[in-house]
């Protein structure tokens, strides 16, 4: 099978981010379980919002980024038995390409460099299964799509759901 899977959300912990960094900075104590089914920068207060919303501009943001529980020996086992790509819209955070490059260097060498798709949209992948978190990116791929449980996406339906790489391991190998 030829297999996508997207970053942020999927293997990289965006979103913890988010939340780490804004209780830094504000000195609060905002957690994950308080953001359910929204956005974080929609969970802060309307002043703080705009900063959260750049988060992702800085640069280190996406180097910095803690790998999803279990996605390392997860998409480890995939990569022997399929076609494995990484499919990311780095484009809309042009300092990212850099720094997702080298964080995938890091916890993901097995995955060569001619599998790496930074893009924009992802309506132009062709292939088997797309695991995603973001629905809108599943809504028009023409496989399998699987979408990965996050905290804002949790209140979403209408595709197959994946909670944890464990989940993805048994309906993929």
């Amino acid at each position: 099978m030829v297999i996508y899977v997207d970053m942020d959300e999927v293997i990289a912990d965006t979103y913890g981010a988010h939340i780490e960094i804004y209780n830094q900075e504000f000195n609060a104590n905002l957690t994950k379980q308080d953001c359910l089914g929204n956005e974080v920068w929609k969970m802060v207060p309307e002043g703080h919002q705009e900063s959260v919303r750049k988060h992702a501009t800085r640069r280190g943001f996406f180097r910095n980024l803690k790998p999803i529980e279990h996605s390392i020996e997860v998409l480890s086992k995939i990569n022997e038995a399929h076609e494995l790509y990484i499919a990311s819209a780095a484009m809309q955070f042009p300092n990212s390409l850099e720094e997702k490059s080298d964080w995938l260097d890091e916890f993901f060498p097995f995955i060569s460099w001619q599998n790496r798709i930074l893009c924009g949209h992802k309506h132009i992948l062709k292939g088997d299964v797309l695991i995603d978190d973001r629905s809108y990116n599943l809504e028009h791929f023409n496989g399998r799509s699987l979408q990965f449980t996050s905290p804002h996406n949790v209140n979403t339906n209408g595709f197959e759901r994946v909670d944890t790489w464990l989940d993805v391991a048994k309906k993929l190998l």
